[in-house]
């Protein structure tokens, strides 16, 4: 992890498809841990990012302006504090970061595998985001009693 006073806490997020999952954690972890992260999203098989991974996220108050389903690819060779796969297929294929620090796996059910109407499906998104959320909170809790600990 980046010694206190050296810079934001690196992590990024990965999925498959970098369409909700992935792209909520790092829109949640920006929004919440503001400057003291530098936090991107990526997938193993990047598609496009889900509508209503907007809309939640939309809900929520936080921006959208700009995100875009990005390839692990696009990260190689970057290193990082956290490397936190939210999907049991991206936990298989996610790459090893050079000086990766933790490797961390937060599993979540897909939501773009829901089914039913819009409503349904969208109550299916809203679910996983509180999930989501609730977890980067604690990461936040966890890192904050970290640096605590180790004031440099």
């Amino acid at each position: 992890m980046s010694a206190p006073g050296a810079g934001p806490v690196r992590v990024i997020f990965v999925c498959t498809h970098n369409s909700a999952r992935s792209v909520m954690a790092e829109v949640l972890l920006r929004a919440k841990g503001g400057d003291a992260y530098d936090v991107v999203s990526a997938g193993t098989q990047p598609s496009q990012i889900q509508p209503l991974t907007l809309r939640v996220l939309q809900e929520a108050g936080l921006p959208t302006e700009g995100l875009r389903s990005k390839s692990v690819s696009e990260f190689r060779g970057r290193t990082f504090d956290y490397v936190i796969t939210v999907c049991d297929p991206a936990r298989q294929d996610c790459p090893v970061f050079p000086g990766e620090g933790e490797r961390l796996h937060w599993g979540y059910d897909d939501p773009s595998a829901a089914k039913g109407t819009e409503e349904e499906r969208l109550r299916v998104f809203r679910r996983v985001f509180t999930a989501i959320s609730q977890r980067i909170d604690l990461l936040l809790a966890v890192q904050r009693q970290h640096e605590a600990a180790d004031p440099g």
